[in-house]
């Protein structure tokens, strides 16, 4: 099964939410604001993406933050309680194919080469 991680009002999940219901896909949703950040989860996504791309600092919730905050943010540990506390601050979406593979954002090509491992 596939999961979808995120926040369902944004545009980058709807996005990849409607790729994969166009393409027959059928996937789990796991929304951060109802069900909270998936804790045991973050490692592995630390480990595949990084937390300089997990952590969306491009994002409004990112720069509403105070500078402590922003600057609090320096190895995962610290990354990892900055997600649990505000999840919006996580890049959208993150992606658990059924095969186990991760992605991060949506992009239609990446969609479309991890079709194959359903």
């Amino acid at each position: 099964m596939i999961t979808v991680y995120g926040i369902p009002n944004c545009d980058t999940v709807k996005k990849a939410r409607a790729w994969l219901a166009e393409h027959g896909l059928e996937a789990g949703f796991h929304d951060f604001k109802k069900q909270g950040v998936p804790a045991a989860e973050l490692p592995a996504w630390l480990a595949a993406f990084g937390r300089d791309k997990l952590v969306n600092r491009a994002g409004t919730t990112w720069r509403k933050l105070g500078d402590a905050a922003r600057a609090a943010v320096v190895d995962d540990a610290s990354a990892t309680a900055l997600m649990l506390a505000e999840p919006s601050v996580i890049k959208r979406p993150v992606v658990r194919w059924a095969d186990g593979g991760l992605t991060l954002g949506f992009s239609p090509d990446a969609f479309a080469a991890r079709q194959g491992g359903r």
